[in-house]
């Protein structure tokens, strides 16, 4: 997905922000390696990715040794399971713990393209000091989260780092299409090997089992649905099942507590209200099981906050605006769902802004969040052709928007 240079300015900022809310220190040194020899060993051989090694040796690794640069897969966790290319940078990334079995998850290590990738779900290049952690400075890297073909959960990342060149126009674009050439890998792997797809059952549903979903968008009591039927949540546990989904890498207790409430309160708070959320789910939702240590949702949970993000990766505004019913649990001001709702309504604006027909905004703008958005419907108007009958409404909705304002209005 190409960027626009505010928008990715903005990806940048709202990454840092992230950072700063998890509490990191961009002077942190170099941790230690996260998984020992045999964990290592033992994640790989159980991952999907490891089918597809080959795809990323051909399209990527063979490459980057030529081009000084270093390939790493991580899982959808942020944990580096390989790295591989240039001998000499891949000893200079030792430095700063770049090396397999290390955890480069953006909750752990702050703004870098495979965590940032996995926070947001989308591709990413992070230049050099727009890292987080300072030890990174001098690198960039260009990261593409890989998605599971059939339920789209997430696998990992496929990154390229190095110097320039790990950054360039091109980078990006070859990224992608490795990322579109493994899940097409993975697609006729599932196909003609059935047997091997079960790996993907570990990061998602099994083929036979129902999708669950959860909405969130444009009601204050979340809803969860297993094929016809549905239930619905209390404000609280929506809360906590929708930063669950979001999260799809798990959240500690203390984490989740910071992000559910605005004042400092006991975490004890939140294990009593993972116990009758637990207790809930196994009513309306046998099929949603949340493990602790951190919580994290065994299956994914498909939530239509996030596809709302997807179809817009996707390029598909239209279907994205249909999706979105409005803001994300609008009642809430538990921060992180503050800063969800943030995210999904600004990234949806935005993508609109940028590169949604003269109709297609019109109907964003006669929706309740952008009712009162001048720039919104000032873009309309200047979209629309000079004979449009539709510029007569826009022009009195932009009058009366100035009046309420105080400002002329400008056309």
């Amino acid at each position: 997905m190409m960027h626009s240079d505010a928008g990715r300015r903005m990806l940048i900022r709202e990454s840092w922000q992230r950072s700063l809310r998890e509490r990191l220190s961009p002077d942190a040194a170099a941790t230690s390696v996260d998984l020992a020899a045999d964990g290592l060993r033992d994640l790989r051989n159980g991952h999907p990715l490891a089918d597809v090694l080959p795809v990323v040796h051909n399209l990527l690794i063979r490459h980057a040794v030529d081009a000084g640069l270093i390939v790493a897969v991580s899982d959808e966790r942020g944990r580096l399971l390989w790295v591989d290319g240039d001998h000499a940078v891949r000893r200079r990334a030792e430095a700063m713990r770049f090396v397999e079995g290390t955890d480069w998850s953006e909750r752990t290590r702050g703004t870098n393209a495979p965590g940032t990738a996995l926070a947001t779900r989308q591709s990413v290049q992070i230049h050099q000091d727009e890292h987080f952690t300072r030890l990174a400075a001098s690198w960039s890297c260009t990261a593409a989260p890989v998605r599971d073909p059939t339920t789209r959960a997430l696998l990992g990342t496929i990154d390229i780092t190095g110097f320039d060149h790990a950054v360039a126009p091109q980078t990006l674009p070859m990224v992608e299409a490795a990322v579109a050439a493994i899940e097409a890998e993975l697609r006729l792997i599932a196909l003609k090997q059935p047997e091997k797809h079960t790996r993907l059952q570990r990061t998602g549903p099994s083929a036979d089992a129902k999708l669950v979903e959860m909405r969130v968008l444009g009601r204050d009591h979340g809803q969860v649905a297993v094929g016809n039927h549905t239930g619905e949540l209390r404000p609280r546990h929506a809360e906590i099942l929708a930063l669950l989904a979001w999260h799809p890498q798990g959240l500690s207790a203390e984490r989740l507590t910071i992000l559910l409430h605005e004042h400092t309160v006991s975490v004890d708070h939140v294990r009593a209200e993972m116990v009758r959320l637990r207790k809930q789910l196994t009513r309306l939702a046998p099929g949603i099981i949340i493990e602790s240590q951190p919580y994290r949702l065994r299956m994914p949970v498909a939530l239509d906050a996030r596809e709302v993000l997807d179809l817009l990766d996707r390029g598909a505004h239209r279907a994205a605006l249909a999706k979105y019913h409005g803001a994300v649990l609008p009642s809430s001001v538990a921060p992180g769902i503050v800063d969800m709702r943030s995210e999904v309504s600004g990234q949806l604006r935005q993508a609109l802004l940028s590169d949604a027909s003269a109709d297609l905004l019109l109907a964003y703008a006669r929706t309740d969040e952008a009712h009162d958005d001048a720039q919104v419907w000032q873009a309309c108007l200047d979209r629309l052709p000079s004979h449009s009958a539709k510029r007569a409404g826009v022009i009195a909705r932009l009058t009366t928007i100035s009046a309420e304002i105080g400002t002329p209005a400008r056309f």
